[in-house]
């Protein structure tokens, strides 16, 4: 696609929240905001987006933070950048499912760019973050002229390239809740090329296991880029509750995942491709969700 130069516009750089707001509340539809920069600069260049006003979020401070709250859970300011993440010493030890995506996601020089909350604002179906993050029961924070409020991020998206933020909303924090004792996740990405690709499928997987017996107490799995928006797997979830999980019930709960999910053909890949591979990656991050914690136990 022939991509122009960006089109004219107002730059602004507030150096607080409340400048911030006040910015979206005075310009309204006319504005946009961004921190990274890497998805708005070129649905400008495509005139995909044309705001007459771009607000950098960039100067605010108290937004960059990785804070682990033990019971609180995992709080990821809305700023901080998807290489801070990787680099984490918080992620890569409670959160591998998370540093799984973040592993196949872009080219390290966009990855010290994009933002975790760029990365879900843009709501596009193939989006890597937002599997991992689903299959970890977490939430986003918004921020808006009439208070905050926390919304789920499987609730967060409406369609492609569309949320639940509000115009006048920033989304200023992640939080992750504190994991059961005996869980942990995996998810798998497939692409065309080993790095630099948009996902054709993206399977997360989280499992509890009983540390009696080993059966599965819980699960949820999320799969992104075969629906107009990431989903939940709920029956393939329910189908391992109260198993011991082997290869056999990951490849059911594959057969049912596949089942549940809507993709598209297109000039990436067949609708039955998609499919296909949804069964086999539900499949694989069971599995390796599953020995994960098995890992954790001896």
């Amino acid at each position: 696609m022939f991509i122009r130069r960006v089109p004219k516009f107002e730059y602004h750089a507030p150096a607080s929240l409340r400048e911030a707001l006040d910015l979206l509340a005075r310009y309204g539809e006319k504005a946009a905001v961004f921190s990274g920069g890497t998805d708005i600069i070129v649905a400008m260049k495509r005139r995909e987006k044309v705001p007459e006003n771009l607000v950098n979020l960039k100067g605010i401070g108290g937004l960059q933070e990785i804070e682990s709250r033990g019971k609180g859970g995992i709080k990821i300011g809305g700023l901080t950048t998807l290489g801070e993440l990787e680099r984490s010493t918080v992620v890569n030890e409670k959160l591998p499912i998370l540093r799984d995506a973040l592993k196949v996601m872009a080219a390290p020089q966009v990855r010290n760019l994009a933002t975790i909350g760029g990365n879900l604002c843009s709501a596009v179906p193939s989006a890597d973050t937002a599997p991992p993050l689903i299959a970890l029961g977490a939430s986003v924070k918004l921020v808006g002229p009439c208070g905050e409020r926390t919304v789920l991020v499987e609730d967060f998206f409406v369609g492609p390239g569309e949320s639940v933020r509000g115009a006048d909303e920033i989304l200023t924090e992640v939080l992750i809740p504190e994991q059961e004792v005996h869980s942990q996740g995996a998810y798998f990405k497939l692409m065309r090329r080993n790095a630099l690709d948009l996902a054709l499928v993206g399977v997360a997987a989280c499992l509890a296991l009983d540390g009696g017996n080993g059966t599965c107490k819980g699960a949820r799995i999320a799969l992104g880029a075969v629906a107009p928006t990431p989903i939940r797997a709920l029956k393939a979830e329910k189908s391992l509750l109260n198993q011991e999980i082997d290869e056999e019930k990951a490849e059911e709960a594959g057969r049912m995942a596949s089942q549940e999910a809507s993709p598209i053909a297109d000039i990436r890949a067949s609708k039955e491709y998609r499919t296909e591979m949804i069964e086999v990656l539900t499949g694989k991050a069971v599995l390796k969700a599953c020995e994960r914690i098995k890992a954790g136990l001896h």
